[in-house]
């Protein structure tokens, strides 16, 4: 093992549940980790989020914005309380400022259905939905977080904030995430969803998009209103490839996607930049069920595969690619096995039967 690469991962559990996924989420790391070999995972564990505002008055210290600064990657539970504001009563959200700060501007969010996993729609082809769903994450309507006016008690104003240096490196982002989609047997269509018809600022996210994509002549390009998404992804969600979108479009319908294949908890998702990624389950902390035991950890389980998949892209360590494909088949295993159904699938089994069933799986397919 002398020989392995060795990743410095900033752990964030946050709040809730956060705590309690973040825990299952480890121990399934660990258990790729030594079935799979040549790397390390070098885990730094920083408390952030509402609970951390709550007790000290700061939502994240500067101990843990270095921590995070110098990681190869950051792991992230789930931040948030009801009860817990900032003065101007907005969300204590460590999450967003990570986005902004270290510029991670293309929000990924994987919709699968898995066998033997819940799914909404009716009918064989529901069992097909495999598509990403990549929101831009640093602009869009989200731009305007902390810079809204109130203006005489009569009117309110948010902007939405669209610009060429950002939408360019989103759309290459997704252009390449659709060539290796295309490699790996899938269709290599984009659909960019947007409201151009209406706003300038999507006429100008549409034309970046159609120049970057003719860049890309492997890819098929194609243009979907928000509003006719939205109806698709209840049609046919299953036609769908690769789909990039705004900011609050992208915030809405991955909670529509989500929906398909069981729901958040069901849901990984990653905040990636040039040079930093954050994953993170896309469900909240839950405050009503933390402690409990009822949490559902697929969804953070899921997220870690996905960094282990994007530091062995990124780094050029196959054993990482390795280690998270392991992951994605033992959690798919287990559930086609029925050796688990979470509670928010109609089941019973909490957090802990539902780690040790991926854990299970995962060591008898490595063997």
């Amino acid at each position: 093992m002398s020989n392995a690469s060795a990743f410095r991962i900033c752990v964030l559990p946050g709040d809730g549940i956060g705590t309690e996924v973040m825990e299952s989420a480890l121990a399934v790391l660990d258990a790729a980790q030594r079935r799979v070999g040549g790397f390390t995972l070098e885990q730094e564990h920083h408390h952030a989020g509402a609970a951390a505002y709550r007790d000290t008055g700061t939502a994240m210290s500067d101990e843990a914005w270095r921590a995070a600064e110098n990681a190869d990657a950051i792991l992230l539970g789930a931040m948030g309380l009801p009860a817990v504001r900032y003065p101007d009563g907005t969300e204590i959200a460590p999450q967003l400022e990570l986005r902004f700060n270290f510029g991670l501007y293309a929000g990924l969010r994987p919709v699968k259905a898995m066998t033997g996993g819940p799914v909404a729609l009716a009918g064989p082809r529901a069992r097909d939905i495999d598509f990403v769903l990549i929101r831009e994450s640093t602009e869009g309507l989200f731009a305007s977080r902390g810079k809204g006016v109130i203006e005489d008690d009569r009117e309110a104003r948010d902007t939405m904030v669209i610009t060429r240096a950002t939408s360019e490196k989103l759309f290459d982002f997704a252009c390449r995430l659709a060539e290796r989609r295309k490699q790996r047997g899938h269709a290599g269509r984009l659909t960019l969803v947007d409201k151009a018809n209406v706003f300038t600022s999507m006429a100008f996210f549409r034309k970046v998009f159609d120049e970057r994509t003719a860049e890309y002549p492997g890819v098929t390009a194609e243009h979907l209103y928000v509003d006719a998404c939205a109806l698709d992804l209840v049609r046919r969600p299953w036609e769908f490839d690769v789909m990039v979108t705004e900011n609050m479009f992208g915030d809405i319908l991955s909670d529509l996607a989500a929906g398909l294949v069981g729901g958040m908890g069901f849901a990984p998702s990653a905040d990636i930049g040039d040079d930093r990624a954050v994953f993170q389950p896309a469900h909240g902390s839950a405050p009503d069920i933390a402690g409990s035991g009822k949490a559902n950890p697929i969804a953070t389980i899921l997220s870690g595969s996905m960094m282990l998949d994007w530091l062995g892209h990124r780094h050029g360590v196959t054993e990482c690619s390795d280690a998270a494909r392991l992951i994605d088949d033992a959690v798919e295993t287990a559930m086609a096995e029925g050796r688990f159904r979470t509670f928010d699938a109609g089941g019973t089994d909490g957090t802990e039967v539902v780690t040790r069933a991926v854990i299970e799986a995962l060591n008898s397919r490595a063997a």
